[in-house]
């Protein structure tokens, strides 16, 4: 994209209603029910959404006085669509059946963690930019704030006609590489058998104008909304969901690397989460130290080790000072092995269900220690640095 200033660029976000978000925020809520009992809790899980079934797989570890009862478990999985709002034919938390086929860590894997080490081999990245106040790439951010938007205002009752399902995709225009327009919204909203198509256009039109900045709405002729028809039928019922498979909406919506690793229902001791959480605060605090427009940081671990393997840093042609020396720094700023990582953050917490929808990152940190990985403390570090 640097190539080409003048260009348009797409990106897509799911709502927490999305059959793939509900599995997400299912793992997270186990995640974080094993971290509330436990701060060092290993936890791996996986979930299958589908219609009135939720199934549970995957390996978990805790200390031998820790017990997590299968009901407890149970509560907190169909909590999560009691929260969304799902009491609908075909998913309704009245009577999900639930499937819990979690089980104890192997301890093959446990033996390299156990001593302080990566959880697993992988490549991680970390991106901010200045499109936005966020530092987050313009499109993924205004994508997710729609949907977020439009949730917020069904959970209020002020858009009582729309259904927890729905899909976004804005295309943003950009003049001399700055987002200056939007060209087209997409969204794709679950509602209810009594609503008119015409009625749900108009719920997200103002929703879309709300979030917008001032100027930015597209064409009416670019203005797509359910464009196949109705949309009653959503959620697992009208299909099944998985966790992991949002993997660019949880990031930067396409306009940044990836490494391939899904976070949701890992503890901090699996790196594709935390050492992606690392990439993104540090690469966030390079930007808003000035040393760069646009900051891409890559990571890589190998399993049982503390130390990262490498780290790369690229500036994308907008750095004003070397990147190979800052990627020298980042390193002396931060202890980047994986207890590093945890202690620096506050990973050790029941923070992860929120981070679930809406993105992992371009958050506001909370009181308990989540999104900790969107503070700028490193600013004042990295410009005495140079």
């Amino acid at each position: 994209m640097q190539d080409q200033p003048n260009y348009m660029f797409t990106s897509e976000s799911v709502s927490e209603g999305h059959p793939d978000k509900i599995a997400d925020q299912i793992s997270d809520a186990v995640l974080d029910l094993y971290l509330s009992k436990d701060p060092l809790a290993r936890v791996a899980c996986e979930t299958l959404v589908t219609t009135n079934r939720i199934v549970l797989a995957g390996e978990v570890k805790t200390r031998p006085d820790v017990v997590i009862k299968a009901d407890e478990v149970a509560h907190a999985a169909i909590g999560v669509a009691e929260k969304i709002g799902y009491d609908q034919l075909g998913f309704s938390f009245r009577n999900l059946a639930l499937d819990n086929h979690l089980h104890r860590q192997s301890e093959d894997i446990a033996q390299g963690v156990d001593r302080d080490g990566a959880g697993d081999q992988g490549i991680m990245f970390g991106f901010a930019c200045d499109e936005t106040e966020e530092l987050m790439p313009a499109a993924i951010h205004y994508s997710h704030r729609l949907l977020e938007s439009l949730a917020d205002a069904r959970h209020q009752g002020r858009a009582y006609l729309l259904g927890p399902d729905a899909k976004s995709q804005l295309t943003l225009i950009f003049e001399d590489g700055r987002p200056i327009g939007c060209d087209t919204v997409l969204v794709s909203h679950q509602h209810k058998a009594e609503a008119t198509q015409d009625e749900v256009r108009e719920i997200v039109r103002e929703h879309a104008l709300k979030v917008l900045p001032d100027g930015w709405m597209c064409e009416e002729d670019k203005f797509y909304i359910n464009p196949t028809g109705k949309f009653e039928i959503g959620g697992p019922h009208g299909d099944a969901g998985l966790t992991g498979r949002k993997i660019i909406v949880d990031t930067y919506g396409g306009a940044a690397c990836h490494g391939g690793g899904a976070f949701s229902g890992k503890d901090p001791t699996e790196v594709d989460r935390s050492a992606a959480y690392a990439a993104r605060y540090l690469a966030k605090n390079v930007v808003a130290a000035g040393l760069a427009k646009r900051c891409t940081i890559q990571l890589s671990y190998a399993i049982g080790v503390a130390k990262p393997l490498s780290i790369f840093v690229d500036f994308h042609g907008t750095g004003s000072v070397d990147p190979s020396k800052t990627g020298q720094i980042l390193m002396e700023v931060m202890d980047l092995s994986p207890k590093g990582i945890r202690e620096t953050l506050g990973l050790n917490k029941p923070i992860y269900q929120p981070t679930a929808a809406y993105g992992h990152f371009g958050r506001k940190p909370t009181q308990d220690g989540g999104f900790s990985w969107e503070r700028l403390d490193l600013v004042a570090q990295l410009k005495s640095s140079f």
